[in-house]
């Protein structure tokens, strides 16, 4: 026997903790998926906002969202440790949801600070706990983020699900009471295997007691100061909207000034590259957070939802995009891999295009679908359906590549605010899809007749101005391959 078959069984078994982590995201995702799939209509049907107004809320709340992930790696790794504020994470958002759940307007502010600073922070705290129950050269981690990966799928599954039962009813209470009890189980479940979870070879454990006492207050300290300065930022969404967009303009501007200067000349190379691509994505994101503000609003009132007897919820229209990438990714990864063999050059520039091209098509069904609606104006429900798929199609070449190019473009030394800028391309995005979304007629005392002409222009405007984009990248990808390609050592 040899020694690899000697030590196969011990490789075989999964590392303590990281079944537990594979529920507690199942359950943390739960809250996310109610307020990311329903905040808009509540906002609308329930609490009296304008669409736009409505719009403008789900858009800073998308952007700080993807903003906040990077500084709670920060925070975590150095003030709090990434299981204390997981936890401490998830208790804000139980508290969050709690007083949405039964504060109205007041409620609906604070409840989404709240919300907001824990789930930014610990998105992050999640996935350190898990790649740290590996060791580096571990070839099981991949595994394990595949089965982390497929436990937020089915926490967005259960959550949409649960999120359009209570829509038929316009039961919001119950719905976002629901959405504290996943939270709550998810702090269960972490506290059940507490000792399991403790952090790994990060700074803190290299400090004292009385060291990791005073960051762990001064931590504390952060993450409330957090909830208040989000709350303001909330109240005022058309200047946080503003200044998310200024804020990556200026992020963006000071890279390509560190890019200009940067030597040697093959990583300032593909670091262009990494800025062109980046670009490019700006227009794919924009369009894929219209999911939850404009798409949402228009399903809502311009899609026939009677399906075969069955009334559909709006938010029942989203777990097509969960289910395509769970059953997608790993064919379309096959799929890949055969057309590789095959001589297929599938790299980055070809994939970002072909995203490009996927979420273009996704809006350009839509007026087609809206030029055949019968004489009510609602449009049949399998043009969405036809939309939806391909723009999970496009997430699956886009997502799980943008996050691994970073270690492909980035030097070292630049690779942490590389993937910060990665992570503000999606904030930037959602900010822009709400300034989309209120170009979309106003649905309030109309009829889909009415809307329809408006609806077909946008989706129109923003299908083939993806395709633009994703023909200028087909024109780039040569400079892009060779910018990208390494000079051997």
């Amino acid at each position: 026997m040899t020694s690899l078959d000697k030590s196969s069984p011990a490789r075989a078994a999964i590392p303590a903790g990281s079944g537990a982590l594979f529920f507690i995201q199942i359950f943390s995702t739960l809250g996310f998926a109610v307020l990311y799939s329903t905040l808009v209509l509540y906002a609308t049907k329930r609490l009296g906002f304008s669409e736009n107004s409505a719009n403008a809320i789900m858009g800073v709340f998308g952007a700080f969202n993807y903003g906040l992930h990077m500084f709670g790696g920060y925070l975590g790794g150095r003030y709090l440790s990434n299981r204390n504020l997981f936890v401490l994470g998830m208790v804000l958002q139980v508290v969050g949801c709690a007083l949405i759940a039964v504060a109205g307007i007041t409620g609906l502010y604070w409840g989404l600070a709240m919300f907001l600073t824990g789930s930014g922070l610990n998105v992050t705290c999640l996935n350190m706990m898990l790649t740290q129950r590996f060791a580096p050269d571990d070839d099981r981690r991949e595994s394990a983020f595949l089965w982390n990966y497929a436990g937020m799928n089915l926490g967005f599954f259960i959550g949409f699900t649960v999120a359009g039962y209570f829509q038929l009813s316009e039961n919001y209470r119950a719905l976002f009471l629901f959405a504290t009890l996943g939270n709550a189980l998810a702090i269960a479940v972490t506290l059940s295997r507490w000792k399991i979870l403790r952090d790994i070879n990060t700074p803190l454990r290299q400090m004292s007691k009385k060291q990791f006492s005073q960051r762990m207050l001064i931590g504390i300290a952060i993450l409330l100061l957090l909830v208040p300065i989000i709350r303001i930022l909330l109240t005022h969404a058309a200047f946080s909207s503003y200044f998310v967009v200024s804020l990556g303009v200026i992020i963006f501007l000071i890279m390509g000034v560190v890019t200009a200067r940067h030597r040697p000349q093959d990583e300032k190379g593909r670091m262009v590259a990494y800025l062109l691509l980046a670009a490019g994505s700006l227009v794919f994101w924009t369009l894929y957070q219209l999911a939850p503000m404009g798409l949402m609003l228009f399903a809502e009132h311009n899609i026939n939802l009677d399906v075969y007897g069955l009334r559909v919820a709006p938010q029942w229209i989203q777990n097509i995009n969960t289910l395509v990438i769970v059953v997608g990714g790993p064919l379309m990864a096959l799929w890949f891999k055969r057309l590789r063999q095959r001589g297929w050059r599938i790299d980055v520039p070809l994939q970002f295009v072909g995203a490009l091209f996927c979420i273009g098509a996704g809006m350009l069904v839509l007026p087609v679908g809206i030029g055949l609606a019968g004489g009510d104006g609602l449009m049949a429900f399998k043009w969405i359906v036809i939309s939806y798929v391909l723009q999970s199609l496009g997430e699956l070449m886009i997502s799980p590549i943008g996050y691994a190019m970073i270690g492909k473009l980035a030097p070292a030394r630049y690779q942490g605010v590389m993937m910060g800028c990665w992570m503000m391309v999606t904030g930037v995005a959602s900010v822009l899809a709400s300034y989309v979304s209120g170009l979309m007629p106003a649905n309030s005392g109309s009829t889909p007749t009415l809307t329809n002409p408006g609806y077909s222009e946008v989706f129109n405007a923003l299908g083939w101005g993806s395709v633009a984009t994703g023909i200028v990248l087909v024109i780039l990808i040569p400079i892009l391959r060779r910018l990208i390609q390494r000079v051997p050592a």
